[in-house]
């Protein structure tokens, strides 16, 4: 395989978490006696760009499908996010009712809202029916298509340019990330701004979040290989912000090469901190998987453990992340007979491979668990005390986290 920005060859493996189906397919219950598409997810490093990818990817169909579940709006920490960000972005860039902003990836509206009560007129591309179709019931304006420079041309001659586009957690979900780059140059204003969110691979690294691997995500992304790829593009990184959500993030602001903005100090920062950490060196990304061996035979051992002292463990959260962990650990629902989820897109439904059964949290107490498993991780303070005000405050609460 050549990689997906530079061509190059490539030549090493940065983990193999066996196979899988999408993370994001979960089962009807007419569907768990019919085969399943299971899909190898090995990841890539490129020694040359230092894009760190799948090593192939699985046609849209499969990924973003008509009953894609994940909807933006379910947790409540994610909407407060979206809502600081859009006021400090109207603000820095004076955004206007002659403004106009366009967000790739829009899913469910829960971002665009906040615009659309500011007056300024937005457009979101969503291609996932489900998530478009909600955010169309909300007020929002949604084009259903994928985002490629196709896409982008059509609407830049029909006069549809932006002054801000926006991408939160797009970027590492695209397959020709050279083609979306191109297309956010040509959708962009001369004097425009697009801002991009996605988990930083530093962050994935040293706190041994392999759990944020699955097959939606193509690619994982540092500082270093986006400025490669936006500058092929003809488009500059001018600022950076380093965030917390999704375990650590980085918003990257982006606008044409040409543009008289000055690159920001803390461009030059955090570029400085991958260097140190070793980002630009092959053997960061080489012992990555004995330490993902080890948290995945903790885990294992743990609700082995407990379900022969017949202390039942229940999970919390039907997230992607979660699909990779219990597929790469082979964990059924012998010892983990159920998983808890607030969202009704995916409640009576069951995890991709595992076959545990995703329930409404009212049926919670009919478990009587001694301990809660948190999928999802990044939201374990929302989740915890949720469980804490609503069920009870005895049980014991695990992440991924306590088993490395």
């Amino acid at each position: 395989m050549k990689c997906r920005h530079c061509k190059k060859f490539l030549k090493h493996t940065f983990l193999d978490l066996g196979f899988a189906p999408p993370s994001n397919a979960y089962l009807e219950l007419d569907e768990l006696s019919k085969p399943e598409i299971y899909f190898p997810l090995k990841i890539r490093v490129c020694d040359n760009c230092w894009l760190v990818q799948t090593e192939d990817y699985i046609g849209s169909k499969y990924l973003f499908s008509d009953k894609y579940a994940y909807f933006s709006s379910v947790s409540s920490s994610w909407l407060l996010h979206a809502k600081k960000y859009s006021k400090k972005i109207i603000k820095d860039l004076k955004l206007n009712s002659k403004s106009n902003v366009i967000e790739i990836g829009s899913n469910d509206g829960y971002l665009l809202k906040n615009f659309i009560n500011s007056g300024i007129p937005c457009i979101g591309i969503e291609p996932t029916k489900s998530t478009a179709d909600s955010a169309i019931k909300s007020g929002v304006k949604v084009i259903r298509k994928f985002f490629r420079k196709k896409l982008a041309l059509n609407l830049s001659t029909k006069g549809k340019k932006a002054d801000l586009v926006i991408a939160n957690n797009v970027y590492a979900h695209v397959p020709d990330i050279n083609d979306f780059t191109i297309g956010l140059k040509t959708i962009l204003k001369k004097n425009g701004t697009t801002t991009l969110e996605f988990p930083h691979i530093l962050k994935l690294i040293k706190h041994h979040q392999f759990d944020t691997i699955y097959h939606e995500h193509f690619s994982y992304l540092s500082l270093n290989s986006v400025i490669r790829i936006f500058s092929k593009a003809k488009l500059k990184v001018w600022k950076v912000e380093e965030l917390s959500t999704h375990g650590g993030s980085i918003r990257v602001y982006g606008c044409h090469k040409n543009d008289k903005r000055k690159i920001h100090k803390s461009v030059k920062k955090l570029l400085q901190k991958e260097k140190h950490f070793g980002l630009k060196k092959l053997k960061t990304y080489l012992n990555f998987q004995i330490k993902v061996n080890k948290i995945k035979d903790n885990l294992t051992k743990f609700l082995i453990e407990k379900k022969n002292k017949r202390q039942n463990v229940v999970g919390y959260g039907a997230a992607a992340k979660g699909n990779t962990i219990l597929n790469f650990a082979g964990i059924k629902s012998d010892l983990l007979p159920a998983i808890f989820d607030a969202a009704k897109s995916k409640q009576r439904k069951y995890m991709p491979g595992s076959h545990i059964p995703i329930l409404n949290p009212r049926y919670f107490k009919n478990f009587n668990p001694k301990y809660i498993l948190i999928l999802p991780w990044n939201l374990s303070l929302e989740i915890s005390n949720y469980i804490k005000k609503n069920f009870s405050k005895k049980i014991l609460i695990k992440t991924l986290n306590n088993f490395k």
